[in-house]
C-alpha cells in the first residue's frame, strides 16, 4: 500500500504561527500551490482534510475529486483557535504545559492529541491493503499524526516533528509496518 500525504500551502495563520482557525490559503500559498501544480498523480477520489486551505490546495494542485474525510481534520484546539502559541502561553501557561506533556489532556476544550494520533492511526489501519496508491491533503498535525504512528514512536514524538507547507510524506507497507518517507518538496 502507498499513502502520500500532502501537507495544505500556506494560510495567514501557519504564517503567524496562530492555532489553525479554519482560514484559508493566503496570496503566497496560493501561488506556491499553483506553481506545484500539475507534480501529483492520483487515481482516484482525493481525501483531503475538512479545512478550506486543503480543500483549495487540492483543487489548485489539479487532484482529481476532493472529498472531504473527517479523521483526517486537524486538532480541534478549542478556544485557543487564532490565537498565538505566545498568547496563549502568556494567558494560560499552565494548561499550555499540561497540554504539551499530556497528550490526554485537552485544556483548550478541544481534542486531546492522543485522539487525534487514535483517530489518523485509524484512518490508516482501514484502508484496503490492496486498493489504489491513495495521495490525501490534510494539515501539518495530521501529517505529524501518521509519521508518530508508523513510526510507532511515543505520542509525545508528535512535538519533535516538523512538517513544511506543499510537502509529501510517504507512507508504505501496511497496517502495522510502515515505511517512512518525509519532506520531500512538491
Amino acid at each position: 500500500m502507498r499513502v502520500t500525504l500532502i501537507s495544505a500551502a500556506m494560510s495567514e495563520a501557519a504564517r503567524q504561527a496562530r492555532f489553525d482557525d479554519g482560514g484559508p490559503l493566503d496570496a503566497l500559498g496560493l501561488r506556491a500551490a499553483e506553481a506545484a501544480a500539475g507534480t501529483l498523480r492520483a487515481d482516484g477520489p482525493t481525501p483531503v482534510a475538512p479545512s478550506p486551505r486543503c480543500r483549495r490546495t487540492a483543487q489548485v494542485l489539479g487532484l482529481p475529486s476532493p472529498v472531504d474525510e473527517p479523521a483526517l481534520a486537524g486538532c480541534d484546539s478549542g478556544r485557543w483557535r487564532g490565537r498565538t502559541l505566545d498568547e496563549v502561553a502568556a494567558a494560560e501557561p499552565e494548561a499550555l504545559a499540561r497540554w504539551l506533556a499530556d497528550p490526554a489532556a485537552a485544556p483548550h476544550g478541544g481534542e486531546p492529541l492522543q485522539a487525534l494520533l487514535d483517530r489518523v492511526a485509524g484512518w490508516l489501519a482501514a484502508l484496503p491493503g490492496d486498493g489504489p496508491p491513495v495521495t490525501a491533503v490534510v494539515e501539518p498535525d495530521t501529517v505529524r499524526a501518521a509519521a508518530v504512528h508508523a513510526l510507532g514512536a511515543p505520542a509525545t514524538a508528535f512535538w519533535r516533528l516538523d512538517v513544511r507547507p506543499l510537502t509529501a510524506t510517504h507512507l508504505t507497507g501496511r497496517a502495522g509496518r510502515w515505511n517512512l518517507r518525509c519532506g520531500e518538496p512538491l
